[in-house]
């Protein structure tokens, strides 16, 4: 299973979240800041971001609305914030639009709770991958 993992981290809380995961998976977290297009196909992709003013992230979205749903198979959400899971729900609403199958489960961390979420995040992300042999 090809797997990748993208994040929009604007003050690192999303970013230590997409690590751990990547961590757990032995994948890469890569921020869409540092890759504006996913150059591969991937069978799951990891998608993740915080609202910013409870709206999500410009780049973040235009990162959304550039997947190709010949380039990922399905996708799981996860956000980090104070309150809110807007984020959640827009990313779930564009990449359904885009023919793009997003998993009904998410991940969320309070910002100010992200140490303590950090194995949950690895046991969260660790449910969707195939067992290994």
């Amino acid at each position: 299973m090809k797997i990748a993992i993208r994040y929009l981290s604007k003050l690192g809380h999303t970013k230590d979240i997409a690590e751990a995961m990547g961590e757990e998976l032995g994948v890469k977290a890569i921020s869409v800041s540092d890759e504006p297009v996913l150059n591969e196909e991937v069978d799951l992709l990891f998608l993740g971001g915080a609202p910013y003013a409870n709206v999500m992230d410009k780049e973040l979205r235009e990162y959304a609305k550039n997947l190709d749903h010949k380039h990922v198979e399905k996708a799981v959400l996860f956000t980090t914030s104070n309150w809110s899971r807007r984020t959640v729900r827009s990313l779930r609403k564009i990449l359904i639009s885009k023919g793009i199958e997003v998993k009904n489960d998410y991940f969320y961390a309070h910002m100010l709770k992200i140490e303590a979420r950090i194995p949950l995040a690895k046991e969260f992300a660790r449910k969707f991958v195939e067992p290994k042999e």
